[in-house]
């Protein structure tokens, strides 16, 4: 008699060309990931060549009962980690019957910009910094600390290794390696700050692919963590008090940016970033100001600041490129819970379509 994980795990190539398509998409609350599978004739590499599907957005938040269906529209393939072989994660986004995106759909907006001949042509690299806590699914409690109390103060977890200060390893390695498999460039992990948390980084990656992909990641993340029994929590303060939030750092270059000169325009970006500050911290996150406070690694989340090296300020410039004269900056703003079309999307309009209509002072180093 086979067992349950024979059966999950059997390889259709010995029986069958026909491939399962597991359709992702975003939920109407704009953080929830969807996701449900078809059977394919055979492989598909390219997105343009799957077929449109539907589904009741009346239970997602994205349609009324009298009129609830909603078209998934193919973007972006990725391979299955979970049934392997030839089997596949489509990420989709979302349209109403008459071709019209629903509100939910921030990768309709963020794909009008990226498509604009400016905008492609500075070649926008991200590397997003995805932090997210795991916590015990009946309890909603970290994962790691005692049951309705507190482990020892920060200092101890963040990188470290041993039973005592790093919890969900495991969970986090076969993330790591799931989204390798998948496609995903994902280029690290770390313990983080606050036990039980962890980061994750997507990048570099260009315009609207960033998106894509870390939203993929996050449902992968989802789907392990389902099997672990674990919950993951996308909170940008998951617990109240002297215990670091979670962000989504996010990293950005253009090829001015990155050619000679490049600080320059660096610099001129970043004052756009800053004229532009309440926009930005509207689009960055829900429940941000709980964790922008001006301590645990950030900035007052009414005040804008960059410098160099410095990890209490909005945004950062690193050492190297100070150096270099050239390279990247980090928005550290974003919360864990952003949406990464409309982050990385608005980043790019501001720096490279917006043109201010009058000068404002930013504070600098």
């Amino acid at each position: 008699m086979a067992l349950l994980s024979d059966l999950v795990n059997l390889d259709l190539s010995d029986c069958t060309d026909k491939i399962i398509a597991e359709y992702i998409w975003v939920g109407g609350s704009g953080m929830d990931v969807r996701s449900k599978g078809r059977t394919l004739s055979g492989p598909v590499d390219d997105p343009s060549k799957l077929p449109k599907w539907n589904f009741d957005g009346s239970s997602t938040g994205q349609a009324t009962g009298d009129d609830s269906e909603v078209i998934l529209r193919p973007q972006a393939i990725f391979r299955d980690p979970f049934r392997k072989g030839n089997n596949i994660l489509v990420m989709c986004d979302c349209y109403a019957p008459n071709g019209e995106p629903v509100p939910s759909n921030k990768r309709h907006g963020a794909a009008k910009i990226f498509s604009h001949p400016d905008v492609k042509n500075e070649e926008p690299w991200f590397g997003i910094e995805q932090e997210y806590t795991l916590l015990q699914k009946d309890t909603n409690w970290p994962l790691g600390w005692p049951l309705g109390g507190y482990p020892g103060p920060q200092g101890p977890y963040y990188c470290a290794a041993g039973a005592d200060k790093s919890y969900g390893r495991d969970i986090v390695d076969a993330h790591y390696k799931a989204c390798l498999y998948a496609g995903i460039d994902i280029c690290g992990i770390n313990g983080e700050v606050m036990p039980g948390q962890w980061e994750f980084q997507v990048g570099p990656a260009v315009g609207i692919s960033t998106g894509d992909q870390l939203w993929v990641a996050r449902y992968i993340l989802e789907r392990i963590t389902e099997i672990a029994g674990v919950v993951v929590s996308f909170d940008p303060k998951p617990i109240p008090g002297d215990w670091n939030g979670a962000g989504a750092h996010t990293n950005y270059s253009t090829k001015s940016m990155r050619s000679d000169g490049g600080y320059e325009v660096i610099k001129k970006a970043i004052k756009k970033l800053g004229l532009r500050h309440g926009e930005h911290i509207a689009a960055y996150g829900d429940g941000n100001e709980r964790r922008l406070t001006g301590r645990h690694e950030t900035a007052d989340i009414n005040t804008f600041v960059w410098g160099v090296a410095n990890r209490g300020a909005s945004v950062r410039v690193s050492r190297d490129t100070e150096k270099a004269g050239k390279g990247y900056f980090e928005d550290r703003r974003p919360a864990s819970n952003m949406d990464p079309y409309v982050v990385t999307s608005l980043i790019a309009e501001t720096t490279i379509l917006w043109k201010p209509s009058h000068s404002n002072g930013v504070a600098a180093p």
